[in-house]
């Protein structure tokens, strides 16, 4: 694995300046690492809470990044003002680490490693940026966007798009989780739902729970009766889609000891998985399934989860490297 990026490095000029500061702990070797975006909204908070109970249990150093604005001016550079970029970045640095003190004291995760950079520019490129080279990228489902009455942040749906490494978006839980843990992953016969099926068994193994393995089926709806013809009885799907996913799972290297339950469910994919994560620790999806769009940077049935979802969202790219982390390998 790559190091994380030098906080002191410069990238690209005063717009991708970065600083930060190490917040001490003890018992990682570093060699896992999650990056997790703050922005002190609400949001923002339950994510860093949610990334370090998570880094506390794969053992992973913990990135926090947060960012800030900075004015180009096409005509000249040098209309910036370096005095105050450098004290807003001093400002935000002690805000970051401030809570991230606080959260760690709350939490009682005083061992994870935790890092925290402060970088100018987009908070989503600068989000990606770090996580180029992390196990896992993690975001809160809002922020501080110009749009704060939208159910999905800028922010979170630009790095679920574009990131190369799992992404968990991080939902206010409307209940509290059910014990043993559950872990929902979507499955549709697709390569992508296979490696979401393996991400969601290390979950569970790391949580000390089980895999609720959902494949949907629907009838369709359509204007002519003749249709009804052509179209298998909902029977028929349920049955055909029950045996897809046991297929899936038999044929899935799984880690051992964690249990598999398949359920299916009728209607559309992404209305079938939300209501089966009811309770669940973690939705997992992949980024891509069997979508009659295949060019979409996100499959609508994720982006219905990450949007909707009732618990964090795992969604996990084509091909990720963040796979390693999360299997101990």
């Amino acid at each position: 694995m790559c190091p994380p990026p030098d906080p002191g490095s410069l990238r690209g000029g005063p717009a991708g300046t970065r600083t930060g500061a190490d917040v001490t702990g003890t018992g990682q070797d570093g060699s896992r690492r999650t990056v997790v975006g703050i922005d002190g909204s609400p949001g923002a908070r339950a994510a860093l809470v949610w990334a370090l109970a998570d880094a506390a249990r794969r053992g992973a150093r913990l990135d926090v990044v947060t960012t800030f604005p900075v004015e180009v001016y096409w005509g000249d550079p040098q209309l910036l003002d370096e005095r105050r970029i450098e004290a807003v970045r001093a400002d935000m640095l002690q805000r970051a680490t401030a809570q991230v003190e606080e959260v760690r004291a709350e939490t009682g995760h005083a061992d994870v490693q935790v890092g925290v950079t402060v970088a100018a520019g987009s908070p989503a490129a600068q989000l990606l940026a770090a996580a180029e080279d992390a196990d896992l990228l993690v975001v809160g489902s809002r922020g501080r966007g110009a749009v704060r009455s939208s159910v999905l942040g800028s922010v979170a749906l630009h790095c679920v798009t574009h990131a190369r490494v799992p992404v968990v978006v991080v939902h206010p839980r409307a209940d509290a989780a059910l014990d043993p843990p559950r872990v929902v992953v979507g499955l549709d016969g697709s390569a992508e739902s296979a490696r979401a099926l393996e991400r969601a068994a290390a979950e569970a193994a790391l949580l000390g729970g089980e895999v609720v393995a959902v494949a949907a089926y629907s009838p369709g709806s359509y204007w002519s009766d003749v249709y009804d013809v052509v179209i298998p009885p909902a029977e028929r799907l349920e049955a055909d889609a029950r045996t897809g996913a046991e297929a899936m799972v038999e044929a899935a290297a799984l880690p051992e000891g964690v249990p598999v339950r398949v359920e299916t469910g009728q209607g559309p994919a992404g209305d079938v998985l939300v209501r089966a994560a009811q309770g669940a620790e973690l939705l997992v999806v992949g980024g891509h399934g069997q979508g009659a769009i295949r060019g979409m940077l996100l499959g609508s049935v994720a982006l219905h989860c990450v949007v909707a979802g009732p618990c964090p969202v795992v969604v996990v790219p084509p091909e990720t490297r963040g796979e390693r982390g999360a299997h101990g390998r």
